[in-house]
């Protein structure tokens, strides 16, 4: 999954967080298990059409496991809603963390200041106050998690943004001068 569609999907589960705040866990949930499902159907479907392809038996294969795993979450969706917080803690350190490094990597070529590095910060903090204190009220952790994918998505947009614009500036800057000779038309 590319960085935009990350961040959207972020943002949309974080906005399902904050409002359904009772419900959130078993909502996300539901939300995780209904993306892998649709995952495993495309990915079988591209393992299908490519059966004489070397890649078909790997797609096939990730479609057997997204339609598992997304069969599991939907049975045992209780016991899987209770882990939430801490799985989205996880989640959060390593997005934040990796969002760190991504952006130390593209001020080696262009300027991304130093509030961009302020939200992915935020992300790993909140990430690790949710690992360390899930009892703190459920219902403000699940309006914390929610604030903190929503936070997390934009910072991922953000991120991409600037990711995309170092890797156009380091191509117009590294284009190497071609000699050509003109012909004429005639």
């Amino acid at each position: 999954m590319n960085g935009p569609m990350r961040a959207l999907v972020a943002i949309a589960i974080g906005v399902v967080m904050m409002v359904y705040s009772e419900q959130a866990m078993n909502i996300v949930v539901k939300i995780i298990a209904a993306l892998l499902f649709a995952s495993g159907i495309v990915s079988l479907a591209v393992g299908l059409k490519k059966r004489n392809d070397s890649t078909s038996k790997l797609m096939n294969f990730n479609a057997v496991v997204d339609l598992v795993i997304a069969a599991l979450l939907f049975t045992f969706n209780a016991f899987v809603a209770n882990l939430i917080i801490y799985l989205i803690g996880i989640v959060l350190i390593g997005f934040g963390f990796f969002q760190i490094l991504a952006l130390l990597s593209a001020s080696r070529v262009c300027n991304v200041g130093v509030w961009s590095f302020m939200m992915p910060v935020l992300v790993a903090g909140a990430g690790l106050f949710l690992l360390f204190t899930p009892e703190f009220a459920k219902s403000s952790i699940s309006m914390i998690a929610g604030i903190s994918l929503v936070i997390y998505g934009a910072s991922e947009l953000l991120s991409s943004w600037k990711m995309r614009k170092a890797i156009d500036e380091y191509e117009i800057t590294h284009v190497k001068d071609v000699e050509y000779e003109k012909v004429d038309e005639q």
